[in-house]
């Protein structure tokens, strides 16, 4: 038997598996598995790329400083508090990596994104995972779960894939309460669709122990392009740039990020029509008998009566060229993730649904 073994915590971690693309032997497929933004990237994201293809031949950047100002003047932040990473994926990676390993805890919540876990294990961390009230954080639970050895607190807010969130006031409370020795990570991956929500800047302002993380996936539409950030205090940013690789954002990357970024007026109008389209979903979902909680991002957790009846419905809309994210490995088994799309794919998914609830299975 060969001595070669990984670390420890490594063989622990379950394969990722993204959302589904394709429906085998279905055309004019919608996809409603990943969350992505149905407009696309803007047309200032989309020239700026294409017009980085002419330094495909030079290193990217190492210091990301045109993205950084960027992401600064837009926000309201300090530039030199800003690290920019392969999605907001490896900024949880770095502080995994950074401030947790063997003998110390990372609490995640009990339907926390998936790479909270799986970052914990590969630094070699245990996960905690803190249960949620109806669905929703529950910070005191979260408290509750702190102990000596707690690192790191990762909170998605919105969260993925319930799409609820928590107030100011308690995201306050958490940050004030947590062991001293332990960073709270305010993962904001979908930030962006909630009006005038900051994402948790201004409590990054206000403390040494909160650092935030956004990304271009979602909103911007360049989710193809991994490109991500975190903000945080001088100190921890600093740590973070020492683990980071050198070159870890390709240069096509950061220049359609940067662009995306300043095109604030694309940005708004992909934010209201998601919410317009997002509430239309729901209210049709909610007629059919499938209630949804109020979700602040850009997909809906569509529940049903039981596992059975959400596997059965899953097979319904990809026999219709509709593809839903299943979340039983989300503690969710009664439940379906769906991705608020353009006008057609809302309406489409909702009119197989009516189909389904009506007895067409």
């Amino acid at each position: 038997m060969s001595k070669i073994t990984p670390q420890p915590g490594i063989m622990d971690i379950d394969l990722y598996e993204g959302g589904q693309t394709h429906v085998e032997g279905v055309s004019d497929v919608v996809k409603l598995s990943s969350n992505e933004n149905p407009y696309g990237p803007s047309e200032a994201a989309l020239e700026a790329y294409r017009r980085a293809g002419y330094d495909l031949h030079r290193y990217p950047s190492s210091d990301h400083a045109g993205l950084r100002k960027a992401i600064a003047d837009v926000h309201g932040l300090d530039a030199e508090r800003i690290v920019v990473g392969a999605g907001s994926d490896e900024i949880i990676a770095f502080l995994c990596q950074a401030y947790a390993g063997p003998g110390d805890e990372v609490i995640h919540t009990e339907h926390g994104f998936a790479m909270y876990r799986l970052s914990a294990l590969a630094a070699g961390a245990t996960p905690v995972e803190a249960p949620e009230q109806q669905r929703v954080t529950d910070v005191d639970a979260i408290l509750a779960a702190c102990t000596k050895r707690t690192k790191l607190v990762f909170v998605a807010n919105p969260n993925n894939p319930t799409g609820t969130m928590i107030g100011g006031n308690e995201v306050a409370r958490l940050a004030a309460g947590i062991s001293e020795q332990a960073i709270l990570v305010l993962d904001g991956a979908y930030a962006e669709y909630v009006e005038e929500y900051d994402g948790g800047a201004a409590l990054v302002e206000a403390r040494d122990n909160v650092v935030m993380t956004r990304t271009f996936s979602k909103l911007y539409g360049l989710g193809g392009l991994r490109v991500g950030w975190g903000y945080g205090p001088k100190e921890i940013m600093d740590v973070l740039n020492r683990v980071r690789g050198p070159f870890n954002v390709a240069g096509p990357s950061l220049a359609a990020a940067e662009a995306a970024v300043r095109d604030v007026a694309y940005a708004e109008k992909c934010r209201i029509d998601n919410a317009r389209h997002r509430i239309w979903l729901s209210e049709a979902l909610a007629g059919h008998g499938v209630p949804c909680d109020i979700s602040m991002a850009n997909f809906v957790l569509a529940r049903f009566a039981d596992r059975d009846e959400a596997d059965a419905c899953d097979r319904y809309l990809k026999s219709q060229g509709l593809i839903a994210r299943k979340v039983a490995g989300y503690n969710l088994p009664n439940c379906l993730r769906i991705t608020v799309g353009d006008e057609s794919g809302c309406r489409r998914v909702a009119h197989a649904v009516g189909q389904f609830k009506g007895g067409a299975r």
